[in-house]
This record gives structure tokens, C-alpha cells and sequence, in this order.
């Protein structure tokens, strides 16, 4: 034990290297986490047998070779088993010293051996030396900077550099070893915005290059999804799925909100998810006016689309009724209907504008019931209802709007006094707007 390392552990080098060793040895390794010295011992009695943190690693032996040794788990610096990796929280000082000292020194002679000679060094076939050199300090800079980045997810000097190398070498499988880099951050740092960044950066570079795209696209909203189910509130992980939509071609977008959809209505209360539902359902416009031009047969016409809201504005209506007083639902039904009545019913004509208006008054007047224990999330309902129906009025052409107020009018008034007595006020304000003709 040294006196230098207040931690118990052995010399940060060596634990540095004990790390770099289990992440080479397991490349498919897809979690870490930080675990307490004193929940070493329930792992191992868990596993059943040796793993790799129970073993020491002779740096002098051959590195494919390891000794097992009688180790008390209260010192084990790491737990690796079933693709899975625990560190130990003592050990994260001494390692982040080792590795961020490793990591800056391998960078500082990277970076010098470019500037020597930035011409000839892995472009001059006389440089044989400078070339060897070249890779064996990216493979030092690469080695490191992932175990740092284990450490300190926002080290963004550590994320540039591994960009760097890999731009030069233009191999798809360095692309895709990044997002495997990203991933085991965001395992333990779901929110870190740089390893969402990173993968975005990974997604764009491969764009138009990797022959399996979708399947990557596929994988990478699945990703997003679990992340997001297990770190509640987790805003990058739906904005990065949002933004993976643009990428998508229209029938992977299609089948994304047909296989979700289920998903979604287990979780009501997530505005995000309807949110990322919205993209979806924005790109499906987007491809059906854009291209209905288009004879393709992977094309959706726009009665195809046309169709598809109205399943979603079917199954909106079950959640809402199903679900009381979820704002999220409601909010939602609001871009369903402004998108129907602009792109659909206005196009189809003036009695299909009347129909969807009818339903949607049928729905408030079903949705304003509020029994006699006034439960607090059937005025949450009612509140929601009045005002999605206040909202809908103000977006229709005046003579539209004087119809629907006069249908509604002195029912939204009596709801409004008497569940959000502070919003009546508003009626009165779209009144005024049709110059009293309501």
C-alpha cells in the first residue's frame, strides 16, 4: 500500500491500467456504475465465481494472462461481470488523477508529432517511423480518453480529441465504437449533454455512408426510450430522439408511431413523448404535400395520412376520457386539431370541418361532468376542456367561430365560473373579438 494514496488502493497507474485492461478484455461492456466498497461482497457472492476485479494483473506478465488472488472485497477497485462494470467510489479520485494525467500527456505528444511535420507524418510512405508513432499515440489518446470520460462525463477536451482521430480515419467501425463510448456514459450520466451531442455527431458523419442507416436510426430511438423510462425527466434523450426524425425515412417514421403508441399511452403524464410524437406526426405532413407528386410506392399518399390522423385523434379522445385531467393529453389534442382542420378537413371541405367540430364539442360536454365528491382531477378535466374548446374557437375564421360560440357558448360560460372562475375572463375577451356577435 502506498502512503501517497490515502485511498487503500495501488498506485494510481496501476489502477488506471487494471481499467483499461477490463474494458479492452470486454468489449461489450454496455453499463457502469459506481458501487460502495462495502456492496463489493454481496456482488461477488452474487456471481458466483471469480470475476476480473477479483484478480490482479501482472503488468510485467503477459497482459492475456491473470492471477487469481485471495482479495477482500472491501478492496476491490472493480466489478465486471455479464458485460456489466462496477468501480469502486474510493477508487474514483486516484483514477481520474491517473487517467487525466495519462490522457493530457499522450495528447500533448499527439499533438506535437502533427505539428512537426503535419505535411508528411501518415502521408509519406519514407516516414515509416513517424507513421508508427502517429498510431501508436492515437491508440494511447483513444485508450485514455474513454477511460477519463468514465470518470468525467463533461471532460469536453477528451470528447474533441477522440472526434478528431476518428474524422481522419474515416472507418464506419470507429464511428460506431464511439456510440458504444457514448452509451456506457450515458449509463451512468443519462443526461450529459455531451455524450447526446457526441452521438449526434456520430449520426451526421455516417449519414449518407452506412448502408444500414435505418437499423442504426432503429437502435438509437430504442436507446432514447429506455434511457428516458429509467431517468425521469430527461429532456436530452427526447430531444435527441426528436432530432434522429429528420434522419428517418417516412416509412421507419410511420412505424415508429404506430409501435410506440401503446408505449405512449402507458405514460400520459410525459409530455415529452407526445411531444416527440408531434415530430413524428409534422414529418408524416411534411412527406405527404411535399411528394404526393411522387409515384414511389415507399411514398404515403396523402389519403394514407389522412387516415393515420384520424387513428390518432381516435385514440387521443380514449386517453382523454380514460385518463382524467391530464394536461399532457389535452396539450396534445391541440396540435391534433389545428394540424386536422389546417391540412385535412379545410381540404376536404366545409362539412368535414362542421363534423370534426361537433366531435370535439361532444367530447368537451362529455369531459365538464364534475360528481358531487368533486374530485380534484375531474375539475382538472373539466378546466382542460373548457379551455381546449376557448382555444379551438379562437383558431376558426369568424364565421366558423360566431357558430361554434353560439352552440357552446352559455355551457363553456357556466364551466369556466365554476372550475376556473379566473380564466372566465377569456370568453369575454373572444367575444369582443367577434364584435359581440356571439
Amino acid at each position: 500500500m502506498s502512503e501517497a494514496d490515502p485511498s487503500g488502493y495501488a498506485e494510481p497507474s496501476s489502477l488506471l491500467y487494471r481499467l483499461e485492461f477490463i474494458l479492452e478484455s470486454d468489449p461489450l461492456i454496455d453499463e457502469v456504475g459506481f458501487v460502495h466498497p462495502s456492496q463489493f461482497a454481496a456482488l461477488s457472492d452474487m456471481s458466483g465465481s471469480p470475476s476480473l476485479s477479483s484478480m490482479s494483473m501482472e503488468p510485467q506478465s503477459d497482459k492475456s494472462k491473470l492471477k487469481a488472488s485471495q482479495v477482500n472485497p472491501t478492496d476491490m477497485a472493480f466489478w465486471s461481470r455479464d458485460h456489466k462494470l462496477g468501480i469502486s467510489t474510493q477508487a474514483i479520485h486516484p483514477l481520474y488523477n491517473a487517467a487525466k494525467h495519462a490522457f493530457c500527456s499522450s495528447l500533448e505528444q499527439y499533438k506535437l508529432l502533427i505539428h512537426l511535420n503535419p505535411k508528411k507524418v501518415g502521408l509519406d510512405s519514407d516516414n515509416v517511423s513517424n507513421v508508427s508513432s502517429l498510431a501508436t499515440l492515437e491508440c494511447e489518446v483513444m485508450k485514455h480518453s474513454r477511460a477519463l470520460l468514465l470518470l468525467s462525463c463533461d471532460f469536453g477536451t477528451a470528447w474533441n480529441c477522440r472526434k478528431e482521430v476518428v474524422s481522419k480515419k474515416q472507418n464506419m467501425m470507429l464511428y460506431l465504437d464511439e456510440l458504444l463510448v457514448s452509451t456506457l456514459v450515458l449509463s451512468y450520466s443519462p443526461k450529459s449533454e455531451r455524450a447526446w451531442s457526441h452521438r449526434r455527431w456520430v449520426v451526421k458523419m455516417i449519414a449518407g455512408k452506412c448502408k444500414n442507416l435505418q437499423e442504426i436510426l432503429k437502435n438509437e430511438s430504442e436507446l432514447a426510450q429506455r434511457i428516458a423510462e429509467k431517468s425521469k425527466m430527461n429532456y436530452r434523450a427526447w430531444n435527441y430522439r426528436c432530432w434522429l426524425v429528420s434522419y428517418m425515412p417516412e416509412n421507419q417514421v410511420i412505424n415508429e408511431l404506430i409501435k410506440y403508441r401503446d408505449w405512449a399511452g402507458l405514460h400520459v403524464a410525459d409530455n415529452s413523448c407526445f411531444h416527440y410524437r408531434t415530430r413524428l406526426l409534422t414529418r408524416t405532413l411534411a412527406d405527404s404535400f411535399y411528394k404526393q407528386d411522387l409515384k414511389a410506392s415507399h411514398v404515403h399518399t396523402t389519403a394514407e395520412v389522412c387516415q393515420l390522423w384520424k387513428e390518432e385523434l381516435s385514440w387521443s379522445e380514449i386517453l382523454i376520457k380514460r385518463y382524467i385531467g391530464r394536461e399532457a393529453l389535452w396539450l396534445y389534442r391541440r396540435f391534433l386539431a389545428l394540424c386536422w382542420i389546417k391540412h385535412f378537413a379545410a381540404r376536404m371541405g366545409g362539412t368535414h370541418v362542421e363534423s370534426f367540430v361537433d366531435n370535439e364539442l361532444q367530447l368537451f360536454r362529455s369531459c365538464t361532468t364534475v360528481p358531487d365528491n368533486v374530485f380534484e382531477d375531474y375539475q382538472s378535466q373539466a378546466a382542460f376542456a373548457a379551455t381546449y374548446i376557448l382555444w379551438l374557437i379562437k383558431q376558426m375564421d369568424e364565421p366558423q367561430s360566431v357558430e361554434t360560440g353560439e352552440k357552446v357558448g352559455e355551457e363553456l360560460e357556466k364551466v369556466l365560473n365554476k372550475v376556473c372562475p379566473e380564466k372566465a375572463f377569456l370568453w369575454d375577451l373572444v367575444r369582443k373579438k367577434n364584435g359581440g356577435l356571439i
